[in-house]
C-alpha cells in the first residue's frame, strides 16, 4: 500500500492502517510536487525494525514511483539484519550503512540523485504517524525528520 498524499494534507490514512495493511506492503508518502524544495522528500512508516522484512516493499514502491534505484543509506544500528544489497525489479539495490540516524532513509536514483525519506517509528500512534507524514510531505517545509517526530509526537531521534 503506497499513499503519494497531497501537500494539502486531505488524504489521511485510516487509524488502524497499520496493523491492518498487509505484510510486504509499504506505508510511504512522497512529497507530489516537482520543486523538492523541503529537507525531505517523503516518509515512510515499517511495521518493524526487521528490514528484511520492510525494504523489499519500500524500494519496490520506490520504484514505481520513482524509477530505478542505485543505493539505499540507513542507520544499521536502528535495524535487525541489514543486507549490503537486495535486487528490486531485476536491479542490484546497494544498502550503505550510516550514521543518519534512524529518523531518515536516503535514496539515490541513478548518480547523483539523492531522496530523503522521514521513517516514522514502528510503534508510532496512528495520530502520530500520520501527522509525521503529512508534515514530512509538505513542499518547502524546512524541517528536519527529528524535529518533526518531535512536533508532532510520533518519536524522537534515538541520540547517537
Amino acid at each position: 500500500m503506497t499513499d503519494s498524499g497531497t501537500s494539502s494534507g486531505s488524504r489521511h490514512l485510516p487509524g488502524g492502517v497499520h496493523t491492518a495493511i498487509r505484510p510486504g506492503c509499504a506505508l510511504l508518502r512522497l512529497e507530489t510536487t516537482a520543486s523538492r524544495e523541503g529537507v525531505l522528500d517523503g516518509a515512510w512508516w515499517p511495521r518493524s525494525r526487521d528490514i528484511g522484512a520492510e525494504l523489499p516493499a519500500l524500494l519496490s514502491a520506490l520504484t514505481e514511483h520513482l524509477g530505478p534505484l542505485t543505493r539505499l543509506g540507513l542507520d544499521a544500528a536502528a535495524w535487525e539484519g541489514l543486507p549490503t544489497r537486495i535486487v528490486v525489479a531485476d536491479r542490484v539495490v546497494h544498502i550503505d550503512s550510516f550514521p543518519v540516524s534512524d529518523d531518515t532513509v536516503l535514496i539515490t536514483q541513478g548518480e547523483n540523485d539523492l531522496f530523503s525519506l522521514l521513517v516514522v517509528p514502528p510503534d508510532a500512534t496512528p495520530e502520530a504517524a500520520r501527522a509525521a507524514m503529512a508534515q514530512a510531505v509538505v513542499a518547502g517545509n524546512p524541517s528536519t525528520a527529528a524535529q518533526i517526530l518531535i512536533d508532532t509526537g510520533g518519536g524522537q531521534a534515538r541520540q547517537l
